[in-house]
């Protein structure tokens, strides 16, 4: 009975935040030009087969270095191949880059996270453990070691990647949890007899959702830039894949001459990357009473 009321007033009161929670995100003039970028971005993902744009792999070297013009808006590539093409496509590896590294790392580290966190004693301290032992080297180089080693790939580096940001969810739901299971909900579902399966995903995630989606939005901004960032020396994507890491690389040496190469897809990442951050400043400040800006 206590189980049951305790769970009905925690998801009420979650609705009513959730009623709330996009109105006030929107009221936010930054994260709304958040949202507005990301939606841009998206778009142009799903619809990008169906634009009339060229093929971001066709190459025709009679237009190659041409600068932005009424055929190419922004531009051709020392093969001929359309740029605003290219970051179009682009944009769904980036997307799907984003997406993937933060669901695997995700639930890995949420999973380890739960685990630790609500049985505490030598499993906390293993686990603990070994995620100070990612801690201890610098996120971008165990990266590179594990993209080295797996071979160079997107799949590999996206892997690499999910590798090394983990243990920040596990961190961050350990500590949510630690503070969960001492509440009167859930030491009602233990002295009820509650499976453990069930106060884990039941009643300790939903109530450690909230931090997790602002880790995720900011995370989704910083995966495409470690990966664009593996990508532009030679760890990630691969020719001729249109992305946006190795288009740079493609185009830094023509920096000086075309500027517009290197210039482009710079551009789609830091306006990319800079979307999730502000959306992940808004979500943090309307999910987090504590840090509410006051009205």
């Amino acid at each position: 009975m206590a189980d049951t009321l305790g769970l009905q007033l925690l998801q009420s009161s979650r609705r009513a935040r959730r009623r709330g929670a996009l109105p006030q995100l929107l009221r936010s003039p930054l994260a709304a030009a958040g949202l507005a970028l990301m939606l841009i971005f998206a778009l142009a993902a799903l619809l990008a087969s169906i634009l009339p744009l060229p093929s971001p792999l066709s190459q025709v070297l009679s237009l190659r270095l041409k600068p932005p013009s009424a055929a190419h808006l922004l531009g051709t590539d020392q093969l001929g191949r359309d740029i605003l093409s290219r970051l179009v496509y682009g944009a769904r590896i980036s997307l799907r880059v984003g997406v993937t590294v933060v669901v695997l790392s995700g639930i890995v580290g949420t999973v380890v996270g739960l685990v630790a966190g609500y049985w505490r004693g030598a499993t906390d301290e293993i686990l603990m453990r070994l995620t100070d032992v990612f801690f201890a080297f610098p996120a971008l180089i165990l990266a590179m070691a594990i993209a080295g080693a797996l071979g160079p790939s997107l799949t590999n580096t996206m892997l690499a990647v999910a590798a090394v940001t983990w243990p920040v969810y596990a961190r961050l739901v350990r500590g949510q949890v630690l503070s969960l299971r001492e509440r009167e909900f859930v030491q009602a579902a233990v002295c009820v007899g509650a499976p453990t399966g069930r106060i884990l995903f039941r009643h300790l995630l939903p109530n450690s959702l909230a931090p997790l989606l602002v880790q995720a939005s900011f995370d989704m901004g910083n995966a495409i830039l470690s990966v664009a960032g593996l990508s532009f020396i030679g760890f990630g994507a691969q020719p001729p894949t249109p992305e946006w890491g190795m288009m740079i690389s493609e185009g830094r040496q023509y920096i000086a001459t075309q500027p517009w190469l290197p210039l482009f897809p710079g551009i789609a990442i830091l306006l990319t990357v800079a979307a999730f951050n502000l959306v992940g400043d808004g979500l943090r400040d309307v999910l987090d009473p504590r840090l509410r800006r006051m009205a």
